[in-house]
């Protein structure tokens, strides 16, 4: 199985729609990846959402 850092490289825009789906409250900005910034846009979800890390790990990690 492909770790949360692996599957935002690869898969980042697919990614990002499902979030903007999911989390509607997300702007493009905050949802600006940056290869090895995958904590920080993590964190920036879970304050966004009221998320847990695990709970948006999860997610990413179902897709």
């Amino acid at each position: 199985m492909n770790s949360t850092k692996d599957k935002l490289k690869g898969n980042w825009n697919e990614i990002k729609g499902k979030l903007k789906q999911k989390y509607g409250e997300l702007t493009e900005d905050e949802l600006t990846y940056t290869e090895g910034q995958e904590d920080e846009l993590l964190g920036k979800i879970q304050k966004k959402t009221g998320k847990t890390k695990d709970e948006v790990k999860s997610f990413i990690d179902s897709l």
